[in-house]
Formats: structure tokens, sequence, C-alpha cells
């Protein structure tokens, strides 16, 4: 398998830039869930899990090393009072380290696609806002995928090929990164949300999913030896 895309998220839950090449450490690809968006007045993190409307905006590296968001209508921001405008309630962008105590997002109290139900708080991964320390760096290959779009799942890389699931426990090197596989990743309702470019509701992604896959999809690294992937590059064994 080879690198046929790269992917960086760099504010949670919105939509991300694709790169050529990128620097990957410890907390995953530079640049990758650095930001993230938190409620003033409940102190939660927002995901597109609870608030659909973070995939219909999107973030982009500054060369400053700074961030900005690039909102549904066209404006460019980074200010609060603006994104707080946007999203009908009093928010906060914040940078990875910048905040201390526990990350709580929400996430349902029960697997239901149909977005009914109850909610509960789960506490994320320090440093860059992955969801789990346990997992870093996602991959995901166009045979797994599918007659999916590869945006519903919001991998790091996307292989050309297909038998990921078959690396799980293994340690691979990818450009001059040394990747331990750790596991898959599972999914939940965010995969059925709409985005742009023609992406709809679509709570049979998650069905399947659980139906075919026992809710897996994609699988998940840490990164002991930091280095440098690119397009093109091979999924070797280390």
């Amino acid at each position: 398998m080879r690198v046929q895309e790269l992917w960086r998220y760099p504010v949670k839950s919105l939509q991300g830039e694709r790169v050529d090449a990128a620097d990957v450490g410890p907390e995953g690809l530079t640049g990758d869930r650095q930001w993230a968006l938190f409620d003033r007045s409940t102190g939660l993190g927002l995901t597109a899990r609870r608030v659909p409307d973070l995939l219909f905006a999107a973030a982009r590296l500054r060369d400053d090393g700074g961030v900005d968001v690039v909102l549904p209508d066209g404006t460019v921001t980074a200010d609060d009072a603006v994104l707080s405008g946007w999203l009908g309630r009093p928010v906060t962008l914040r940078a990875a380290g910048a905040e201390r105590g526990p990350r709580l997002y929400e996430v349902p109290a029960v697997d239901d696609e149909d977005d009914e139900g109850d909610w509960e708080a789960f506490e994320g991964a320090r440093g860059a806002f992955h969801d789990s320390s346990g997992i870093r760096v996602s991959l995901v290959s166009t045979g797994t995928l599918g007659a999916w779009d590869r945006r519903r799942f919001r991998s790091n890389v996307l292989l050309a090929g297909d038998g990921e699931d078959g690396l799980v426990g293994t340690t691979v090197r990818l450009g001059t990164a040394v990747l331990d596989v750790v596991g898959p990743v599972s999914r939940c309702v965010m995969v059925t949300r709409p985005q742009p470019g023609g992406i709809g509701r679509d709570t049979s992604v998650l069905r399947t999913i659980h139906r075919e896959r026992d809710g897996d999809l994609a699988i998940g690294a840490l990164v002991p030896v930091p280095g440098r992937v690119a397009v093109g590059d091979a999924l070797t064994p280390a």
C-alpha cells in the first residue's frame, strides 16, 4: 500500500487540509487537532457528534503557526466573538496545552445513529485534541472504503490498496516515520453527518459498519519514531 492522500485537521471536527507531505511526531501530523472549540457556558469541547454545523467550516494553518477558520459564508476568522455568532453560543477557540483540567466532550449514551436519547461526557486526550491518547495517526485504505466517501471518516492517511486491518499489532514504516499500529478505530454517529460537497446525512453508514465490521473502520497508530511522510510513500514492515 502507498499513501494516496494526507490530511490534517487543525481544529477538531472542522474540515481540514489536504497536504503533499507532513512531519509526524508523538502527537500525530504536525498541526493536526491542535485547536478545538469549547462552549464557555458548559466548559465542554464541541464535536460534530453533538454540533453537526462544525463540519461546514474549515480550518487552515497560517504561516505564523496560528490557525484560521473559514466559515460557510467565506468569512475567515479566529475571533471568538465571530465564532460565537456563527454557532449561536459563547465559544472560545483554544490551542492544545492552553487549558488546564479535564477535557470533556459529549457522546451518545447509547449507539444511536438517529440522534435520539441521552448524551454523556467523556474525557479526551492530553496534548493534541484527539479523542484518545491511544491513537495519534489514523489510516484507511481505498479498498476498505469502497464506495464510501473518504471524507466521512477523517483519516490522516488514505492508502491506495487494501489490507490495513491485518496490520493491527505490528510496527510499520511510512516515509521516515515508524508507526505502532495499536488497534482499529471505532466509529460513532459522526460518520453519518452531512458535509459540504454533497455528502448527505446517511444513517446506513454506521449501521453497515456495525453489521459488517463490528463497529470499526480504519486503524490507529502511535509514533515511536518521528519522521516525514509524503504522498507516494510505501507502507512497509519496520
